[in-house]
Parts: structure tokens; sequence; C-alpha cells
């Protein structure tokens, strides 16, 4: 699996062998560029010498916050995103024996049943853990039956809806294009 999302051949490299990483990523992807939220993974490793949970769960939290206020900043909300992610790394460790990888593996679970996982982790709503779940079987070989089903519109072919769909420049180029046509339409709707 290697991961085109960031343009930052560093972070997508990350993003591709660490599933903690990963599931990071779709953590601050909010307020964001996508872009910029797949790249802070890379920023907190380099900036506090891991991405392990164990270590992310164990730092100071003054020294998290500080990491993620380093210029360029993690997030555009770095208090809070920092907690955010140790209180992921914290499950991570505490639920799934430190190994991310675990709540889409253990137990060879259905596309319900990890769907069901994800929701579970502080921070996944409903369609932050169903785009997750359709980037995990679309681009990262999640084979768990009925994994398209629990996505929903997520999982669908050719949806370019999410960060599901960007596997390179002209996918992100479509991928946009869709959430700004949604958003359109919502303000259209609204009045």
């Amino acid at each position: 699996m290697a991961l085109h999302i960031t343009g930052d051949p560093a972070a997508d490299e990350l993003l591709s062998g660490d599933a903690f990483a990963l599931l990071t990523g779709m953590l601050l992807d909010q307020q964001v560029t996508m872009e910029s939220a797949f790249a802070g993974p890379v920023k907190i490793r380099d900036r506090v010498g891991s991405i392990d949970p164990a270590v992310i769960a164990d730092l100071a939290p003054d020294d998290l916050v500080a990491a993620f206020k380093q210029t360029p900043a993690v997030h555009r909300f770095p208090g809070s995103m920092a907690e955010r992610v140790q209180t992921l790394a914290t499950a991570v460790r505490e639920e799934w024996g430190g190994d991310a990888s675990q709540i889409w593996t253990r137990g060879e679970p259905t596309g319900a049943e990890v769907l069901k996982r994800l929701k579970a982790l502080p921070g996944f709503g409903d369609q932050k853990a169903r785009i997750f779940l359709a980037l995990l079987g679309k681009q990262c070989g999640l084979e768990a039956s009925g994994w398209r089903e629990a996505a929903g519109a997520y999982g669908e072919a050719d949806a370019y809806r999410s960060v599901a769909d960007i596997v390179d420049p002209e996918s992100l180029a479509k991928v946009r294009a869709t959430k700004q046509a949604a958003k359109a339409a919502a303000k259209a709707a609204k009045g």
C-alpha cells in the first residue's frame, strides 16, 4: 500500500506504513485541508520523536501542545487537537494493545464491525468512521465483508467524495470539486 494523500513523500510514506499515523491523520481532518491534516502525523513524529500510541499517550500534555504549536502548526487548533490525539493514542494503547491496525484486523471483523469499532474511538463520529472505513477498503487492502455497504456513499467506486478517493493530484481535484458542489448546494438550500 502506497498512499498519495498529502503531496509530501515523507508524510505519505508514514501514512502508508503506520496504522496509528493514518488514524491520527483522519482524526485531524477537520477544519483544515486534507493534505494538512494527513501531514500532521509526520510533524508529530518529527517533533516528539515517535508516532507510537504509547509514547504519545505518556507525553506531558503541555509538551504535546508545544509540539503542535511549532511552526508550521500541526493543526489550526493546536491545543484541542493535541488533546484529541493524546486521547486517541491512550484508547489505542489500552483497548488495542498499542496496535491501531487491530481495530480493523482483530478477529476477522465484518465491515459493520469495523465501523462499530471506529465509531467507538474518541473523536470518530459516524461520518469520520465511514470515511476511514472507505479509505481502508479502497486503498489499504481491507477485505472485511460488507465494508462498502458499511461505509455508505463513501464506499461507492469512483465517487470522489473523500480522502478515501485520493490517489493522485487529479483525484484530489475531483474530491475538492465534489465537496465544493455539496457546500454550494447546502448553502442554496438554506436560501
